[in-house]
């Protein structure tokens, strides 16, 4: 009798700690208002942050001001050979699809190269890729704190004849303001899929 009330108990107990668990996940699932949205299992708060920078009329601007609306978050550089315009035009194809469905998200374009891209520079190449895109830079410290709150990585190689390439990760991040980091996307992924997760998170707000 005693080992029956004992399997009793114990089978008793794993049913409630199981009630426990699921309570507690989904309590955990209906504060995230972005669950639906989420291609991956990063939650929004592990990346990103302050950060303080130069936009391309020379202005020191944070990211508060920065970042009014949704905003697509791409780090580069403007002397890359192919894959930064190839990656910066598909997010403004993406915003303009966006835009087209009566949704607004800024694309962000920081350099990882501030030596030679200066506010102008940043600034020219932004003005070229999409008339709303905010180029920024700043001093190599100033770079160095925005990548590392998104935990980019970025290495300038040595310079061959004056020139030189730089290796950086090419992934696009979405920010929300008064929310922060809620996604990011790889580069393989086409504008229409982009403009599709992106309109989700931006109806969720």
């Amino acid at each position: 009798m005693d080992r029956i009330i004992a399997i009793t108990a114990a089978a008793l107990m794993v049913v409630l700690l199981g009630v426990i668990g699921w309570l507690t996940l989904g309590a955990n699932a209906s504060d995230d208002q972005f669950a639906e949205c989420r291609r991956s299992s990063v939650a929004g708060g592990d990346l990103g942050g302050a950060f303080e920078l130069v936009n391309g009329a020379g202005e020191t601007v944070t990211n508060v001001d920065v970042i009014t609306e949704p905003a697509l978050i791409y780090f580069g550089y403007t002397y890359c050979p192919d894959v930064c315009p190839l990656d910066v035009d598909r997010n403004a194809q993406a915003v303009e699809i966006l835009e087209a469905g009566g949704q607004s998200v800024t694309p962000v374009f920081i350099t990882v190269d501030p030596a030679r891209d200066t506010p102008d520079v940043v600034g020219e190449f932004a003005d070229a890729m999409h008339p709303r895109m905010i180029g920024l830079t700043g001093s190599p410290e100033q770079v160095k704190a925005a990548s590392q709150a998104y935990r980019t990585y970025y290495k300038a190689h040595d310079p061959v004849d004056g020139e030189y390439l730089v290796d950086h990760s090419t992934f696009s991040y979405l920010v929300m303001p008064e929310v922060g980091f809620v996604d990011f996307f790889r580069r393989e992924m086409t504008p229409d899929v982009m403009a599709e997760k992106i309109g989700c998170f931006v109806d969720a707000t």
